[in-house]
């Protein structure tokens, strides 16, 4: 006879499982290709509790889609697969057999999507797309408010379609400078939804934990194989098919180039592009598992408003460990060895691809 939730919940079972399941979540970080330095082996257990934290929220205390709330699943110190540190997040958890409405404002940021994914992470690593709409289609009145309805069923005005296993809703508002603009603001809840949730039960909890440790551990597996993957072309920025990002939830409004790079401290890597008629574009320097490094106080990233261009247009980025004097576009590896990197072009219409080489550091030295 198999257990009975109940009875993993009184017994504790259910807890140590979910304990249990977090500690093999730490064979992704001890992989023998994972980077075994004192840096990279710490943001690898910080990375795992991070991922935690995210997917607790996810699975248990934001996971009911008859009350759905917006949570932050990346935000500055929990961060999946080349966070943007243009932009603030969004996710609710939803089902595709409800009925939804979402209310806000679009304050004056840049690029503001809302997307419905049937979320997979936790089974396959993927995050099929369902509907997106934007801020450029859809009507906003003169104060910025708007309304959207969100339903398999095809509605006048603003709508998002979902499909029967749509599970999530994501928001990217995407920013030039966050001292400036601000910040759209939204909130969601069901049509014709019970008034009250019911209380937490042994079934919910026991789920929401098996579901919990399963994402940690399929996000931590999916990201570091795509470090992998762009690391066969270190300090290349080659082109990838956009199928694969799309499968794992990328916006479809942009097109993705990622890299692997990796410095000895006395180099830098020169990165030289061509700027593509689009909406907006960026780039950004990650660690081995996939995050931003940190743009609350180093420069490691670059978009149109910060970016000091080429006489013809084009964009040269330098990234090194320390910046030799009066380089522009320079971006700190911020104690690094190696790691990932990103270059966004959002709704344009070319997709021009970076070249790269690696220089000495000195040379760079105005």
């Amino acid at each position: 006879m198999s257990e009975t939730a109940q009875h993993r919940v009184l017994s504790g079972k259910a807890w140590e499982e979910f304990c249990d399941k977090l500690k093999a979540a730490g064979e992704v970080i001890l992989r023998p290709e994972s980077p075994a330095t004192e840096l990279d082996r710490a943001e690898g257990w910080r990375y795992l509790s991070r991922l935690t934290r995210i997917a607790l929220d996810m699975m248990l205390e934001c996971a009911d889609p008859d009350f759905p709330e917006f949570y932050m699943a990346s935000h500055t110190t929990a961060k999946i697969g080349a966070d943007n540190p243009d932009n603030i997040y969004f996710n609710a958890t939803v089902s595709g057999d409800r009925e939804y409405v979402i209310r806000g404002n679009r304050g004056t940021v840049k690029y503001l999507s809302i997307a419905s994914r049937a979320n997979r992470y936790a089974i396959d690593g993927t995050m099929a797309d369902t509907g997106v709409i934007d801020v450029d289609n859809m009507h906003v009145d003169a104060n910025g408010n708007f309304e959207i309805v969100v339903s398999q069923t095809p509605q006048n005005g603003n709508w998002l379609p979902m499909q029967p296993d749509t599970s999530m809703i994501l928001v990217r508002q995407t920013f030039l400078d966050r001292k400036q603009e601000m910040a759209a603001n939204m909130a969601i809840s069901r049509r014709n939804g019970p008034a009250h949730p019911n209380p937490l039960s042994a079934a919910r909890l026991d789920k929401s934990l098996m579901s919990a440790a399963a994402f940690v551990h399929g996000t931590a597996r999916t990201f570091a194989s795509w470090s992998e993957l762009f690391r066969k072309h270190t300090n290349q920025m080659p082109d990838i098919d956009q199928a694969f990002f799309q499968k794992a939830g990328g916006d479809p409004s942009i097109y993705y180039i990622h890299g692997y790079w990796e410095l000895q401290p006395d180099e830098a890597l020169v990165i030289d592009t061509q700027i593509p008629e689009c909406q907006f574009w960026n780039f950004q320097v990650d660690n081995y598992w996939m995050e931003s490094l940190d743009y609350r106080y180093n420069q490691i990233h670059i978009n149109p408003r910060t970016a000091t261009y080429n006489k013809d247009g084009s964009v040269t980025i330098v990234v090194g460990h320390q910046n030799p004097g009066g380089v522009a576009n320079f971006l700190t590896t911020d104690g690094h060895t190696s790691g990932t990197s990103l270059l966004r072009w959002v709704n344009a219409k070319s997709h021009p691809l970076p070249t790269c080489k690696v220089v000495k550091i000195a040379s760079l030295k105005k």
